[in-house]
């Protein structure tokens, strides 16, 4: 199917369910139970994971097969926002265009920046990403402010151009559509105490999420990602055979890239607002989390990766002391008050400590992350299902 084998069919079929079913999924519990609060079906969530996972897939394109790591990523998911957004002022509301034009800004710069930093690797690699992301942060958060808004960001206004929308016959800012739907738009049903929200733009970002997903698995799978393999195992042996590493480093890191900046179009498409911040260190920090996190290499590693640390972020970081005593309350006071005082620390804005806990076990315990321990989880059950049955094999009678 679409030139894939059997068993990366099946993995994209998996995702695409996944995906189109993320409403029920992540809604699992009754409004208005204790336990409510960990439903993450609300679209902004929903387009964060989907967001995020395009993100991460990028990364693992450069990290997962060259082995190149780059603290500066978040760069070019700050100029795809920044360019996406200049789209909707100047030309059309229509995301599309908006988009496009992300892709390329991003191709363009991690060109310049790529063809810089591939002169080096190892360590001194990874700091070059880093100093060229800063710098990228400083110049939009003070130099280029009649560019990027500064410190407050780029927004729009009555009084843009938008050329291909025409003048606004209104008082109201138009918001990002695709050709008459906006992606703000969403559609509740609700099932006796369960209420599942469709959104527009979630279904928008999770296509594109599953044809860049597709096109990720065709380069892992093609002889050009043979070769970005070839330079992770050993770059010098290469150099012996006669071929130079270089064209082949650059273009996955232009790849990348373009994966980020599409990211970053596609957050200004859900909320046309672009700010330095994302292309601050910590933002370019959070995507090696999420691809570690997940299984470094793997396919469907950093969609999962990307998942868990959104998921905490919004949801774990919302659980205050409050919610935590009504959880609680069975137990007698003192109980309950030593209970509470001892989780409090791992929730709400300490939500990083659980993150960093989690983080430091798939370290140590399971190295090619979430995608290992699911390997781990279904041996397992496999052995046991086959003692299973070779327990119940009956044997003749003598």
């Amino acid at each position: 199917m679409f030139g894939l084998d059997k068993k990366d069919a099946s993995l994209l079929l998996i995702v695409a369910v996944l995906v189109a079913f993320a409403p029920f999924l992540l809604n699992p519990f009754p409004e208005g139970s204790a336990m409510a609060q960990f439903n993450a079906g609300y679209p902004d969530l929903m387009q964060r994971f989907v967001i995020f996972g395009i993100f991460a897939i990028g990364f693992n394109i450069l990290f997962g097969l060259t082995g190149y790591l780059s603290f500066g990523h978040a760069a070019f998911l700050g100029v795809g926002s920044y360019a996406a957004v200049w789209m909707f002022k100047l030309l059309s509301m229509n995301v599309i265009p908006a988009i496009i034009l992300a892709v390329i800004t991003a191709g363009v710069f991690a060109l310049i920046i790529g063809y810089v930093s591939l002169r080096r690797s190892g360590i001194y690699f990874s700091i070059l990403t880093l100093a060229f992301a800063q710098m990228s942060f400083a110049l939009a958060y003070s130099v280029l402010t009649p560019i990027t808004g500064g410190e407050t960001g780029l927004q729009l206004a009555l009084d843009d151009p938008r050329i291909l929308d025409g003048a606004n016959q209104t008082n109201n800012i138009p918001v990002p559509g695709f050709f008459g739907m906006e992606m703000r738009d969403s559609t509740d049903l609700v099932l006796g105490n369960w209420i599942f929200t469709f959104n527009v733009g979630y279904y928008f970002a999770a296509i594109i999420m599953l044809i860049s997903f597709y096109v990720s698995i065709r380069i892992f799978r093609s002889p050009f990602g043979m070769m970005l393999r070839a330079v992770k195992s050993n770059q010098q042996r290469l150099n012996y055979t006669g071929l130079n590493p270089r064209p082949y480093t650059l273009a996955a890191f232009v790849i990348s890239g373009m994966y980020a900046g599409l990211a970053g179009g596609l957050m200004a498409s859900m909320d046309p607002l672009a700010g330095a911040e994302r292309m601050f260190w910590t933002a370019s920090g959070e995507v090696v989390l999420m691809t570690i996190l997940g299984g470094v290499g793997t396919l469907i590693g950093p969609v999962l990766g990307a998942g868990m640390i959104k998921y905490m972020e919004n949801i774990i970081s919302k659980i205050n002391a409050d919610i935590l005593h009504s959880w609680f309350a069975f137990l007698p006071d003192g109980l309950e008050d030593l209970v509470v005082t001892m989780i409090y620390p791992f929730i709400g804005k300490g939500w990083h400590l659980t993150l960093g806990i989690v983080f430091m076990l798939v370290v140590i315990f399971l190295p090619g992350g979430l995608v290992q321990g699911g390997q781990k989880l279904a041996g397992l059950f496999g052995r046991k299902k086959a003692e299973d049955t070779k327990t119940a094999t009956t044997e003749p009678a003598e």
